[in-house]
């Protein structure tokens, strides 16, 4: 009776247009005002309870990292990166686009920062080589969800703090379904440039994809020290968040210098001599190499008996030093390695003026119109999350208090219900809850319940995850609420209604691999069970 009152109660304001989050908390408090054992005092500390979720603490962090990563400086490197990759294939620039979605995908963890970053420029790119606007619109707003699921995620921080999931297992778990689902757009368009006759980008060469990669770099090594940090047991999922935050933001205001009061200049400038380019850029090369070597050589050799920090110092040392000469005889033919003292001194005039002016500037970084922008959006998605996540904590509480899980459990098994069926059974639900809500306050309604009822059906707790995050992929291209949908629709200035007709064929390849990823669990738990382990879900 109580379950069917709470449900009844939901729906009720959900269709009467109350937010999710209220719809869940005031369900909540009514049901134990006035039909639950528990006092209304479980209600504060239920709350109180939820807010010190450590897990939940690493929303905010991925949520203002994707915020400065969202800056057009950082897409438009992606792109051009992937561009100079996948090119020259048939159909190149839109194969390009979907690539960049997925590099993107493991900057951000949220589906239209991807699509906003990627489409705004990608869009644009394709319509001026002869793509027509709904092909473009349909693969940006399908490859933008791929957002979610290559992590890091934030759907996947919130189902793992709904069910005490390990983060990391989670975020393993979605690389090699995000590899595939990426193929499998890039297949679709790779046939569909066939049958219409879509153009190519020409062969620019390994220089062009070595300076992409080389611009972009910064960007992409936020996704080194995320997986990398958390898997190299640095740092928790929740450290890692906090430091991606500060990365992106060092690398928006000072590196990339998209955004801030040094927005524009660049670090070197057409008065600068070659000499002193030459120098500059050979100095930059070796300390970036030594720093990605000492960190991923710390991964690499963390648990390995006899290396220390001082050897492998010294073999960093050694290489960049390497690289520092070698970059240097290669940009001047004629000069030697004797040279490079020369080289460094010249350049030194370039690292004073930038320093200077980042000292001047350095208050500013912090206290600026653009930084201000990016903390305010960040802000107001953290706390609209976080209020959903609260109330959806306290819905799943009253589940639990009223064993509602456990009657739908023994339901389900007095019908006959077996994991194959129960699978099809959840995907069902999802896609049609998927069509109204926000994946978040979806995941935190639907997760309580399905969770126990897998876990008796011998489900994988990891597997099922990704399940419901693929759906909430889907969820976000199908009308009403498809909140890709609109977001495409807003930078492409076409209607839903035309957004939905271009995103419809590579939905059907989603749907596709719904399929696969439901029944070939191995493609989401062989990676995380393979370096961690398996996951133990105690009942």
């Amino acid at each position: 009776m109580e379950a069917a009152i709470l449900f009844i109660l939901v729906l009720v304001l959900l269709f009467l247009g109350v937010p999710v989050a209220v719809s869940l908390g005031l369900s909540s408090i009514i049901i134990i005002a006035l039909f639950s054992q528990d006092s209304m005092s479980s209600v504060a500390l239920q709350l109180f309870t939820a807010s010190q979720n450590y897990t939940l603490l690493a929303i905010p962090f991925f949520v203002l990292a994707s915020a400065f990563m969202s800056t057009g400086g950082v897409a438009a490197r992606i792109i051009r990166f992937a561009i100079a990759s996948v090119g020259h294939i048939k159909g190149g620039l839109a194969i390009a686009s979907v690539l960049a979605c997925m590099l993107f995908a493991a900057l951000s963890g949220s589906s239209p920062a991807t699509v906003v970053a990627i489409g705004t420029i990608a869009i644009a790119g394709m319509r001026q080589v002869g793509y027509s606007r709904d092909f473009a619109a349909g693969i940006i707003a399908n490859a933008g969800t791929l957002g979610i699921l290559i992590p890091p995620s934030i759907v996947m921080v919130v189902y793992s703090a709904a069910t005490d999931v390990s983060v990391g297992r989670m975020f393993l778990a979605g690389v090699v379904p995000g590899l595939v689902a990426g193929l499998m757009l890039m297949v679709a368009i790779y046939v569909m440039a066939r049958v219409k006759n879509l153009p190519a980008e020409d062969w620019k060469g390994f220089g062009e994809i070595i300076a992409g990669g080389k611009e972009a770099g910064w960007g992409l090594f936020l996704i080194i020290i995320i997986l990398g940090g958390i898997y190299g047991g640095v740092f928790t999922p929740t450290e890692a968040a906090a430091v991606a935050a500060v990365y992106a933001f060092f690398v928006a205001l000072f590196i990339y210098r998209d955004m801030g009061p040094l927005k524009g200049v660049r670090w070197i400038q057409e008065t600068d001599s070659k000499r002193s380019r030459i120098g500059f850029s050979s100095l930059v090369y070796a300390a970036a190499f030594f720093f990605v070597f000492m960190i991923l050589s710390f991964f690499v050799t963390a648990e390995w008996e006899g290396v220390s920090a001082r050897g492998r110092a010294i073999v960093g040392l050694v290489l960049s030093l390497a690289i520092m000469v070698a970059y240097a005889v290669w940009r001047d033919r004629e000069s030697n390695p004797f040279n490079i003292p020369g080289y460094l001194v010249a350049g030194l005039p370039i690292w004073g003026r930038n320093f200077a002016l980042m000292g001047r500037n350095f208050h500013r970084m912090f206290f600026n119109e653009d930084t201000r922008k990016v903390m305010t959006e960040a802000s107001k998605t953290t706390i609209m999350l976080m209020f959903i996540i609260v109330n959806a904590l306290l819905f799943a509480h009253v589940l639990t208090s009223e064993r509602i899980p456990d009657a739908i459990t023994d339901l389900m098994l007095n019908y006959g219900f077996n994991w194959f069926t129960f699978l099809i059974a959840v995907n069902l639900l999802l896609l049609l809850g998927g069509q109204f809500m926000e994946p978040s306050g979806l995941l935190l309604i639907v997760a309580p319940v399905v969770f126990p009822i897998a876990m008796e059906l011998g489900v994988d707790p990891v597997h099922l995850g990704i399940i419901m995050v693929v759906n909430m992929e889907i969820g976000m291209i199908t009308p009403p609420i498809g909140l890709n949908l609109f977001v495409t629709s807003g930078i492409t200035g076409m209607s839903l209604i035309q957004v939905v007709r271009a995103a419809l064929p590579f939905v059907a390849v989603l749907f596709a691999f719904l399929i696969l990823v439901t029944y070939v669990p191995v493609l989401s738990t062989w990676l995380p069970y393979s370096l961690m382990g398996p996951e133990i879900v105690t009942r």
